[in-house]
């Protein structure tokens, strides 16, 4: 058999696309598709196996043409890519194979797809390959058991050209034991975290080092804590000695749970592994609208003082935030800026609230008679997939305020400063000469600090860090970069 897998398209402005940033450091796209390195390893090994990830390259009709099977994965955001790949199989006669977040959560809208292989690859690809074999594969599989990770193979890692992306990632466990109810990843994944073992961990890292890769590795569990346990006890020690060993070749980032910051010895562990940085979701400053949506470990704690230590431990703390919900009150824009000024958070995702399929929040919605359609994946496009309580109109305009404010350059460049001025890394960081970095550096200074609107703010920090905080200068330079995107990102969404 020849298998082509192919990783549809990100809408590329958006704020987690990176597009503008990426230009710096010459790179393609933030991440490798780990889903379809992973499911290729679970394909036959005497098959041929190519890789195309069309937010680094270009997939052309021969490489269709040479496929026996097309296996497609995607998020709910790629969906217009993936019926585009869809049409052109169909159009040069190919089958194809589906599977990922959004075939699983919309599969009455991939009738045309020749094979649905739905849920977790580890459990129903195994009976879609088998019945294959016998010449008696059917339209749909699905399951509704959660798969011993336990068993997950290694991501094929030569597939795909390691020099595109910023950071490789890596998936150490599925799960979250919270029910926010917005989030559809206890739909797709339950609540009880199920864990790889050490064991996985570190031949996936070893994987890694071995094939050349330095730099950052992106943990892509959705909370990363969810076993507090298992990662004290075995995984983070585990990693913090393979890392010492090798000299800290990679240094880590991942998602977690705000209740990170009740836990001092968790985050020694995690700083002395290796982790930089931690994205947690935060959704709101008013705690009606935390109780609203069950962010219940959000909702009982000041905010503030949680995200300043977790800063304060050494790890970077970048944040989710949402507005819409039914108990924003409409100083909410406000509230919520000034929170986010407060907070030293830089990288700040701020989106409209809207309802993935088989939330509690959807079933609730269509219960009320609120549901408009389908969510699309994308929270940045303005789109709103129910009736808010709120006067849609003033919604969007009180997002775009938000959005407007903090990423202009006087709001994104002082709140840079006051997350450098209190961040004290634990860990030195081995540098690792890279020449797209150091290319980086002199397109910053010419762009931002000759030809962008920001040179007064750039410069200012440029020269307050080298004084002031010379070892957090590379990650100075890194933020405005990332400050650029974000306002390229938020054109048009200027204060009102």
């Amino acid at each position: 058999m020849n298998i082509l897998l192919v990783n549809p398209l990100y809408p590329p402005d958006t704020f987690w696309g990176f597009k503008h940033a990426l230009k710096f450091v010459s790179k393609r796209a933030s991440f490798p598709p780990l889903g379809l390195l992973t499911v290729a390893a679970m394909l036959p090994e005497q098959w041929t196996k190519k890789l195309v990830d069309m937010n680094v390259s270009n997939l052309s009709d021969s490489d269709i043409l040479k496929a026996d099977y097309v296996f497609i994965s995607a998020m709910s955001i790629q969906n217009a890519s993936a019926d585009q790949v869809i049409q052109r199989c169909i159009t040069l006669k190919r089958k194809i194979v589906a599977g990922g977040p959004l075939f699983t959560s919309s599969p009455e809208y991939y009738q045309n797809v020749d094979y649905l292989v739905l849920n977790e690859a580890e459990i129903t690809l195994p009976q879609f390959l088998c019945d294959l074999n016998e010449g008696k594969a059917k339209h749909i599989y699905t399951a509704e058991d959660w798969a011993d990770i336990t068993t997950t193979p290694r991501p094929l890692w030569h597939l795909v050209n390691k020099s595109k992306y910023t950071s490789m990632n890596l998936q150490y466990s599925r799960g979250c034991p919270y029910d926010c109810d917005f989030c559809d990843i206890t739909v797709l994944y339950g609540r009880r975290p199920r864990t790889k073992t050490k064991e996985q961990v570190l031949m996936e890292l070893d994987a890694l080092y071995f094939a050349g890769w330095r730099g950052p590795v992106f943990f892509v569990d959705d909370n990363f804590i969810g076993n507090k346990g298992k990662l004290k006890k075995d995984i983070l020690p585990a990693i913090a000695e393979w890392n010492i060993k090798r000299n800290y070749p990679f240094y880590f980032s991942t998602e977690a749970s705000i209740n990170l910051a009740d836990d001092e010895i968790l985050m020694r562990l995690m700083i002395k592994a290796g982790f930089e940085a931690v994205f947690i979701g935060i959704e709101s400053p008013n705690k009606e609208s935390l109780i609203e949506c069950n962010k219940t470990q959000n909702s009982s704690r000041d905010l503030i003082s949680s995200i300043k230590k977790i800063q304060a431990s050494g790890i970077e703390v970048q944040g989710g935030f949402i507005v819409g919900f039914d108990n924003d009150p409409p100083t909410i824009f406000d509230k919520l800026t000034e929170f986010i000024q407060e907070s030293g958070i830089v990288t700040a995702m701020v989106g409209l609230l809207n309802a993935p399929k088989g939330t509690k929040l959807q079933k609730r919605l269509l219960h009320e008679g609120r549901l408009l359609n389908d969510f699309n994946g994308n929270n940045t496009d303005l789109s709103i997939n129910f009736i808010p309580r709120m006067n849609r109109e003033a919604l969007i305009s009180g997002y775009k305020n938000i959005v407007g404010t903090i990423y202009s350059p006087k709001y994104f460049y002082e709140r840079v400063m006051r997350f450098l001025n209190d961040f004290e890394p634990k860990t030195k960081r081995v540098f690792h000469l890279n020449a797209n970095y150091i290319s980086a550096l002199f397109r910053s200074i010419l762009k931002l600090g000759v030809l962008g609107e920001e040179r007064f703010y750039y410069w200012k920090l440029f020269i307050w860090t080298l004084f002031r905080k010379p070892k957090l200068f590379s990650l100075a330079i890194l933020f405005t970069i990332y400050g650029y995107h974000f306002k390229k990102i938020s054109n048009g969404f200027y204060p009102m």
